[in-house]
């Protein structure tokens, strides 16, 4: 008698266990989202979105305030891909963005650093972000890189060109990329056609994004919309998370404070399909959050609306934008690693596609290599608890089970041999005996996380770009170096 599979896939599983709000609900929020658009409206700073939506028959008052009609939003949803593909820099398929694919990556412009090697909090310098760069790409389970830290030591008109310089050439993973101004987003898209060979080419396999924030849901920033406008354009890739604090810039309630970002989020879509039908749009996994009104602090680890955006993303048949591996600590401490393994399988059970920040400390002021190793080593667990167990007649090992019988044992048993390293191995979790740990050192995890991180940083190097190419990017780097010093003399 054949019997269904116990397990019949990951994604099965994760179905089961991401805590989904029901249909009824989410079309609840969906409608409310849809009211606000066209009953309150949001201001658009950008004269060329303000005519394209009024063209399509959005109303327009104030100047710059546009009511967007349902039917504009559903329009929108029948183009924007349901899947969004990235590659890496040398053109091979690394992420499939959509359904329950779940990819992990850092996040941008952090503040401070925790120092792994001394421990200390401090602004950091240029080469801490090629640290970065190049430990991301040597961590097997970071899967796309963004700049982890904002350097101090240079002018800030020109510390973008130079984050997305430093990511080109330090690794061959997807690259996510966050900039200043709008032409900034122009230079690093430049950069990445001198990558590709050409604008066509990158169009066709992107292995850049941009993640860009909006000011609010409802004040749609200048250059927020120019960047989604060209982006859409050439096929590239991007995120659009309008800023929500639930208490400050949207209502206190997490379903208020989503739906009042969530209508800026389908006032994007519109126009990304306007300006381009099928523009590669990743809607944001993070939304509702609220001021932590005894701090002020805007917490990034917090449980209240993780569910709601990633069950609502999965509603609209959108890739979306997660947010995990980070925490609210101070120190890659045990808060630290509990917040962010909590967050990492929260995300990865509900399904967000595109999940950053892992590394996040302080509520995202604040990086940690330390931390960034810690969350590789979660994701390494996390991906191999979803491996599907396999039930073939060799897994099964039902003809070993009776050759060995009631009384044998399998240490010495080919079977054992032939399958013992299919089983999950940490590089960093310590599984060994008390002796052996102590007479290794008897180091704590932070202390194993940061010589690895050194290790690596020190030995690995990526794929290096062909030299007239990394000339090319560099020359749109010098390019504003150069603008920066005429204006300055």
């Amino acid at each position: 008698m054949k019997t269904k599979p116990l397990i019949e896939s990951s994604c099965a599983w994760q179905r089961l266990s991401c805590g989904r709000i029901p249909p009824d609900q989410a079309q609840k929020l969906h409608e409310a989202s849809l009211e606000i658009l066209e009953r309150t409206g949001a201001r658009f700073f950008l004269p060329e979105a303000v005519d394209m939506l009024r063209k399509a028959g959005a109303s327009v008052s104030d100047g710059n305030r546009v009511r967007i009609p349902a039917k504009l939003v559903e329009q929108a949803f029948r183009s924007a891909p349901r899947e969004v593909r990235m590659y890496d820099r040398n053109g091979r398929l690394a992420m499939e963005l959509g359904g329950y694919n779940s990819y992990f990556g850092t996040g941008s412009d952090c503040l401070y650093i925790r120092d792994h090697r001394t421990g200390e909090r401090r602004r950091p310098v240029a080469g801490d972000v090629v640290e970065a760069a190049r430990l991301c790409d040597a961590l097997p389970n970071i899967d796309f890189v963004m700049s982890m830290f904002l350097p101090a030591d240079m002018d800030v008109a020109i510390t973008d060109r130079y984050q997305m310089e430093v990511m080109l050439n330090n690794t061959t993973k997807p690259i996510l990329f966050v900039t200043n101004e709008f032409s900034g987003a122009k230079d690093a898209v430049a950069m990445a056609e001198a990558v590709a060979g050409g604008a066509e080419a990158l169009g066709k396999k992107p292995f850049v994004g941009c993640y860009i924030n909006v000011a609010t849901g409802l004040r749609q920033n200048e250059e927020a919309l120019q960047k989604l406008l060209y982006l859409s354009e050439r096929n590239i890739p991007f995120t659009y998370v309008p800023v929500t604090q639930g208490g400050a810039t949207a209502p206190v309630t997490v379903a208020g404070s989503y739906i009042a970002m969530n209508a800026g989020v389908l006032a994007g879509l519109v126009l990304s399909q306007l300006k381009r039908e099928g523009a590669p749009f990743i809607a944001p996994g993070q939304g509702g959050e609220g001021l932590d009104m005894r701090t002020m602090v805007s917490p990034y680890a917090a449980p209240d609306d993780r569910p709601l955006c990633r069950a609502m993303g999965h509603h609209y048949g959108l890739p979306v934008f997660g947010l995990a591996g980070c925490s609210d600590s101070k120190l890659p401490d045990e808060q630290a690693a509990a917040e962010a393994a909590l967050t990492l399988m929260s995300d990865a059970l509900g399904g967000a596609n595109l999940i950053h920040d892992l590394g996040y400390l302080e509520s995202g002021l604040c990086g940690s290599l330390i931390q960034l190793c810690l969350c590789d080593e979660i994701v390494g667990w996390i991906r191999h608890m979803h491996k599907p167990i396999a039930l073939d007649e060799e897994a099964l090992a039902v003809a070993v089970i009776d050759a060995v019988g009631p009384d044998g044992n399998y240490m010495d048993h080919d079977h054992t041999f032939a399958h013992y390293k299919e089983r999950y191995y940490p590089d960093l979790f310590e599984r060994d005996h008390f002796a052996n740990w102590q007479s290794k050192g008897g180091l704590s995890f932070g202390e194993r996380a940061a010589r690895k991180a050194t290790r690596l940083i020190e030995e690995h190097r990526s794929e290096p770009l062909p030299t007239e190419i990394a000339a090319a990017v560099n020359a749109v780097v010098r390019g504003v170096m150069d603008k920066i010093e005429a204006s300055a003399a």
